[in-house]
Formats: C-alpha cells, sequence, structure tokens
C-alpha cells in the first residue's frame, strides 16, 4: 500500500472508532498478565495452627464468614450478612461495621451501640454465626462455584480451585491471591495459576482457614480493592 493510500485509510477512520480499538487492545494486553501490589512466592508459610473453640463461645469471625444477626422487631435489618474480605458487614441504617476477629457478643454489643446512638431505642440485637470459614477453604472471585469447601487432607492451589468448578471465562489466572494467618497477622501472596499448570511453578499447599481468590472482571469490589488498592508488598507484610 502507497504512502498516499495509508493516509487516505487513516483519514477515514472516525475518532471514536480508533479510540475504541486502542481500548480493546489495551483491555486484551491486561487480561491475563501478572501484576497487581500483591507479591508472587512459592514459598508461602505455613498459617498459624488452628485454635479449636466452639462457636458459641470465644470463636473470632473470620472474613468471608456468614453472620446472623436478628433485631427484634426490625424485619429488615435482620438477617445473614457476609464479612468481607476488609472484615466488616454492611447493614442498613448503620452500614459498614467492621467484625472480624471479633466474639459475636462484641458484635452484639458494638451493632446494639450503633442503631441505639441514631436509630432506635433500646435495640435488641441478637448475632449468631452462620458459616464459619476457618475450618474449610473459601475460594471466590472469578470461580465457577465460590464458596467454603471442607478440608479432610492435604489440598493445593490447583485442587482448591477444581473444588470450586474451575475458574470462569473472564478469569486472569495469572493472579490468583491466597490470604491466611500467619504469626497472628493476616498475610497474603499471589500465585500465578497458568504457570502451574504448565509445571514451571510449584502448586502451593493449602490449608483451612485459608482465602483464595481468582482475579477477574466480575470480581466483587471488596475483592477487587483488596488484590489493587491495598499495600501489600510481600507475604511478610500484614494487614
Amino acid at each position: 500500500m502507497s504512502d498516499r493510500s495509508v493516509r487516505t485509510a487513516r483519514a477515514k477512520t472516525p475518532p471514536v472508532m480508533l479510540a475504541a480499538v486502542v481500548g480493546m487492545a489495551l483491555v486484551s494486553a491486561c487480561a491475563d498478565t501478572k501484576g497487581g501490589p500483591i507479591a508472587y512466592s512459592e514459598t508461602f508459610s505455613a498459617p498459624d495452627a488452628p485454635t479449636i473453640v466452639p462457636l458459641e463461645s470465644s470463636y473470632k469471625i473470620a472474613p468471608l464468614d456468614t453472620i446472623s444477626v436478628k433485631v427484634f422487631k426490625m424485619p429488615d435489618l435482620s438477617g445473614d450478612y457476609e464479612v468481607d474480605l476488609t472484615g466488616q458487614i454492611s447493614m442498613p441504617l448503620i452500614g459498614e461495621v467492621q467484625a472480624v476477629e471479633l466474639t459475636t457478643a462484641e458484635l452484639d454489643r458494638r451493632l446494639t451501640d450503633k442503631l441505639g446512638e441514631r436509630y432506635l431505642e433500646n435495640p435488641d440485637v441478637s448475632v449468631g454465626v452462620k458459616a464459619s470459614t476457618r475450618r474449610a477453604v473459601t475460594v471466590d472471585g472469578a470461580v465457577t462455584n465460590s464458596g467454603s469447601y471442607p478440608i479432610t487432607g492435604p489440598v493445593t492451589l490447583m485442587q482448591a480451585v477444581a473444588q470450586a468448578g474451575g475458574t470462569t471465562p473472564e478469569a486472569n489466572a495469572r493472579r490468583v491471591a491466597v490470604f491466611r494467618q500467619i504469626g497472628g497477622k493476616r498475610q497474603a501472596a499471589a500465585f500465578d495459576l497458568v504457570a502451574i499448570r504448565r509445571g514451571q511453578s510449584e502448586d502451593p499447599a493449602i490449608y483451612p482457614g485459608d482465602i483464595v481468590v481468582v482475579d477477574g472482571s466480575s470480581i466483587k469490589a471488596a475483592q477487587k480493592q483488596i488484590l489493587n488498592g491495598l499495600p501489600i508488598l510481600s507475604i511478610f507484610r500484614p494487614f
């Protein structure tokens, strides 16, 4: 094609269409790549030894636990709430409430105080743990069937993702985060599932209480906040 033909073709391409083509190219370039603030690692330390306690006594609420809240004569406030990865539940009227590492009694008092400050007179609140993630591995994000899966023996990252039905078409399998409790602090590491599948990286062990999040375009806002927003620069920098 001559220089004159090239100039003519460029002139006929509408600016909006050209911008769309460039945008699609950028999206496709970023959709299947490593990246983000969580450090990649093949030597993620084992978690703290679990402390087995009855859920109805001194159990500490964990991220992605399902909490049952009942407010007397207030059906709009009563219901099941999932603790997000940042450790909060979101309730009508009072908004975000920090719940992680609290007992049900402590969360009960916190909700009672917040509802009583402005909205209800002498609120009657009861809190329970409907589903615990500390005795299972939780797989979320861009997977077919997100949820908590009991662990009865050694499990690897590949096996944990397979239990959740595998990754979805929009998943970025090169960016899979594992969150766990180490040294009393929550820590995280990123893994490249594509490299693991090809035998280029080790398939890391997954333990009860771990949370696995597969990156992708359709993941929840809280998960995206964790993956992209928190200053996690290495697996030894807790949050």
